[in-house]
């Protein structure tokens, strides 16, 4: 539910916006509502979790999921359509954070725990192109609002499995919230996620861009100074600072900027340039959506306990940048099977790999008490990284298109160099994801620990390191 919904929407959004006759201009907020409620309110959210207990937070995170989208699926305006939305990103941080917490803390044996990450690890990479299988089969199958309907269905199965299988957690004695640290990183993701898009639409120079990025970044620093001094931080540093956790959550930091960008314009592509339907231009992404799960599955079932995560790392994002590198090879009249098919193949078999090894090895050696916050952590990691790629390819693929044209054109471009062109902004984003991927290996496999996790590590202590110690490595 809560990855499908960050995508599944798109598809739907030119026939939504006939239905209920909202401009051009105002179409962008149907996707920034839910991820601007969704990004600054995750860790906050994480930390309920741990306060309150996973169980009644993901019950509770289901239940008002379920009702936005029943209520965005019968909106009869723009305003409403918003709103709902954004009631779904307030509680996809509800229930993300509390769904992958539970399942750290509930999956002890190693042999369990590699399944379950497994299992979660598919639904979470292929969740994206999922959401654009579906959300494109709904809108020409049925109608737009069933890419809101749709949740319920998912909810209600969810809610009573939830109510019938899950243990109550124990909540944690004598916690409490830390309420400047809420309101600092809550706001600093606010104007992040808001300035960046707005760089995608309205491009970095703009008051509304920059002043924003601006004050998030002075915010998130006023959050991490405070993290180091309160009694009981929102976000403990030792969870950030452990090597292992801290690759996990680059790791999807450039995952979540990489695959942001190759789904964007690969939609774009397949629509505009090759003239897909929106079924089709799902269906064209199913083959890695099936390899990304098959891929996930092996990694941490397979190779997870024997080599640990730095290995899946660094092939999966070298795999991505393979994929991405192989893509640039694209051209206005394309044949799927032979230019679209290996690159979407090996893509997805690069994202498997590394979901496979970031959600556990970001979750692995936190106390019980913390479980929902560095849950949380991974899922900021993500939603940033994917904020940042919007933004920064769409100008990457503005302006190359706009030289291609300047370089070519003389007098009005006609239709065929303008899909010249369009393409050639698309390869330009497909070489920087290339970049993006390769950096992001040689970061992470020199961040990452050789050998598998320790199936027994030492929790680290829930109280607050004493200011003067080293942190912990």
């Amino acid at each position: 539910m809560v990855v499908l919904d960050a995508t599944v929407m798109n598809l739907a959004l030119p026939p939504a916006q006939q239905d209920l006759g909202f401009s051009d201009a105002d179409r962008q907020w149907i996707l920034t509502a839910y991820l601007l409620a969704f990004g600054s309110l995750l860790l906050f959210c994480g930390r309920l979790a741990d306060l309150i207990g996973r169980r009644v937070t993901f019950l509770v995170g289901l239940a008002g999921f379920a009702a936005a989208s029943a209520v965005g699926g019968a909106a009869n305006s723009f305003e409403l359509l918003v709103a709902a939305r954004t009631g779904q990103g307030v509680f996809a941080a509800l229930l993300a954070p509390a769904a992958l917490s539970l399942l750290a803390t509930t999956f002890t044996d190693p042999a369990e725990r590699g399944k379950a990450f497994g299992a979660f690890g598919a639904v979470a990479a292929s969740g994206s192109g999922l959401g654009l299988i579906i959300g494109g089969a709904l809108t020409s199958g049925l109608s737009w609002r069933w890419c809101m309907y749709i949740n319920v269905v998912f909810a209600v199965v969810a809610i009573a499995g939830g109510l019938l299988y899950l243990d109550r957690p124990a909540r944690t004695p004598g916690a409490r919230l830390d309420v400047p640290g809420v309101l600092s990183v809550s706001g600093g993701m606010f104007l992040l996620v808001y300035g960046f898009s707005n760089a995608a639409t309205d491009g970095w120079g703009t008051p509304g861009t920059w002043g924003f990025l601006a004050a998030g970044g002075v915010l998130l620093a006023v959050f991490a100074l405070w993290q180091t001094r309160a009694a009981q931080p929102l976000l403990p540093p030792r969870i950030v600072l452990d090597r292992t956790r801290g690759a996990a959550n680059v790791s999807l930091l450039v995952v979540g900027a990489g695959i942001f960008g190759l789904f964007l314009f690969l939609i774009y592509y397949l629509q505009t340039t090759l003239g897909y339907s929106a079924i089709r231009s799902g269906l064209a992404l199913l083959p890695m959506v099936v390899v990304t799960a098959a891929t996930a599955n092996w990694g941490n079932i397979a190779v997870m306990p024997r080599f640990g995560p730095r290995p899946l790392v660094a092939a999966g994002l070298l795999l991505s940048a393979a994929g991405s590198a192989w893509l640039t090879g694209i051209g206005v009249e394309s044949s799927y099977v032979t230019e679209l098919l290996g690159p979407l193949a090996v893509v997805g078999a690069g994202m498997g790999f590394i979901y496979a090894a970031a959600l556990q090895s970001g979750t692995h050696g936190v106390t019980h008490e913390d479980a929902g916050v560095a849950s949380a952590t991974l899922q900021i990691g993500q939603q940033l990284g994917g904020a940042v790629g919007t933004a920064l390819f769409n100008t990457l693929a503005a302006n190359a298109t706009a030289d291609y044209l300047a370089a070519h054109a003389d007098g009005p471009p006609a239709p065929e160099l303008l899909r010249l062109a369009a393409v050639d902004g698309y390869t330009t984003v497909f070489w920087w994801c290339t970049g993006l991927f390769v950096a992001g290996a040689v970061v992470c496999g020199l961040l990452q620990r050789r050998g598998p996790l320790p199936s027994s590590e030492p929790p680290v202590p829930a109280a607050p390191a004493v200011q003067g110690e080293p942190a912990p490595s």
